[in-house]
């Protein structure tokens, strides 16, 4: 029997929008201004997500008011020395802003905020490379994301291990981003959140944002266990809330590694049902932290495996239908535009 012919990247991406289209929802509140703080641009292996397709997902009916690229070692420079090869990727989003600027695929802002990133292992030798990422974002760049998730039998495509974040050199990395304002991601499994708490107190100055509510992994060795994976979670999470300069970007449950498997479902999950799974998590970080340190996200197209983003945003309002309109206004707008320092004029 022969086998089946493997699908390019671009004839997955049309079986997968087929897929999401067969959902359609009204849009829950959709005059509540929404600055999506977490998504991502590139064009991969027949996978192109960049700014045409991302402003038609932005106005898909929520007020989308305007978002923040994150970091996906997109699009580096192919020359140079390899510590700065990184300042691409900023070079590359200061232009997908610009072609949204343009208004010539819609009238949807993008991009007000980049992070970026830069080797903290350089040790003080990233101060220059952190003045140039300034200098390449035009404003723009708010701060670096520093890939650490790392899990033995989770699939990470990243070069992790244990630890890193804790290393001599790495802490002097952290030296330079701290002088000069600028914020940090932290990408991590749960199972090392406990990491985060030894910067935050030695950097207190900085402002920390845990992404895709800390990472807790619903794959692999951990397939199966979500209820003791929630308790050690919901542990270290509620231990990190004592350090005000750490805040929580609510999202990412979408993605394949948190278990739920709503890439398998048939047809999609509608924001009715994904809503009530992901409400634990989300309860768990607004009680922790506050609304004033909270703020969704869409991680898109990264959690479009499982939903469209009108879908994704339908179902993040869901999880905030018992909060006021101001804790509404916090976690959909104010918090990122805050911590972020986005100019909104």
């Amino acid at each position: 029997m022969s086998e089946k012919p493997k699908l390019s990247g671009a004839e997955k991406m049309a079986q997968l929008e087929a897929w999401l289209d067969s959902n359609h929802e009204e849009i829950i509140e959709p005059e509540l201004p929404i600055i999506d703080p977490h998504h991502h641009l590139w064009d991969r292996g027949g996978h192109t997500y960049l700014a045409p397709q991302f402003v038609k997902e932005a106005m898909s009916g929520h007020n989308i008011v305007t978002t923040i690229f994150a970091e996906c070692f997109s699009m580096y420079r192919a020359h140079g020395p390899e510590s700065y090869r990184c300042l691409g990727e900023t070079e590359f989003v200061v232009g997908q802003s610009a072609m949204a600027a343009s208004h010539t695929y819609g009238k949807q802002r993008i991009c007000d905020g980049i992070i970026g990133t830069v080797d903290l292992a350089l040790g003080a030798a990233a101060g220059p490379i952190l003045d140039a990422q300034i200098i390449a974002g035009a404003g723009r760049f708010k701060g670096i994301r520093y890939a650490t998730s790392y899990e033995p039998g989770v699939h990470s495509s990243y070069d992790t291990h244990p630890g890193m974040l804790l290393e001599a050199p790495v802490r002097a990395g952290f030296a330079e981003l701290a002088k000069r304002n600028l914020t940090f991601d932290a990408w991590m499994c749960h199972t090392q959140l406990d990491d985060i708490a030894v910067i935050a107190g030695q950097f207190p100055t900085l402002a920390i944002i845990i992404d895709h509510v800390g990472g807790p992994v619903g794959n692999g060795p951990f397939e199966g266990k979500r209820d003791e994976v929630f308790a050690a979670w919901k542990k270290s999470m509620t231990a990190l809330a004592r350090f005000p300069n750490i805040n929580v970007k609510l999202g990412g449950l979408g993605m394949r590694g948190a278990g739920f498997n709503f890439d398998r479902a048939a047809p999609p999950p509608t924001s009715a049902t994904l809503a009530p799974l992901w409400q634990p998590y989300i309860d768990t970080c607004i009680e922790a932290f506050g609304v004033d340190r909270c703020m969704y996200e869409s991680n898109f197209p990264v959690d479009k495996v499982s939903c469209g983003y009108a879908t994704m945003w339908n179902a993040l309002k869901r999880t905030a239908s018992g909060a006021t309109a101001a804790e509404k206004t916090a976690l959909f707008h104010d918090t990122a535009a805050r911590v972020y320092s986005l100019d909104l004029t």
